[in-house]
């Protein structure tokens, strides 16, 4: 799954973190990084971008850079 598919109130972890070259490395140099666990916090009211709580902080990414991260459901 990818994290632009979790629905709000859940929290997963980071499988894989996809992309070209620069956005990948944005994505890294925030925190996210694979076995990180990652708290979809809410959408937007038109669902684009989606806030997230990474190790304590808030992050605010667009859906599209979303869909290049793959996470799994955390049981």
């Amino acid at each position: 799954m990818h994290l632009s598919e979790v629905k709000e109130g859940k929290t997963v972890r980071i499988v894989k973190v996809g992309g070209n070259s620069i956005l990948r490395r944005r994505i890294l140099e925030m925190g996210v990084i694979k076995g990180t666990d990652v708290y979809v916090e809410k959408y937007a009211p038109l669902k684009d971008p989606l806030e997230l709580i990474v190790k304590g902080y808030h992050v605010s990414m667009r859906v599209e850079e979303a869909a290049h991260i793959t996470v799994e459901e955390i049981k």
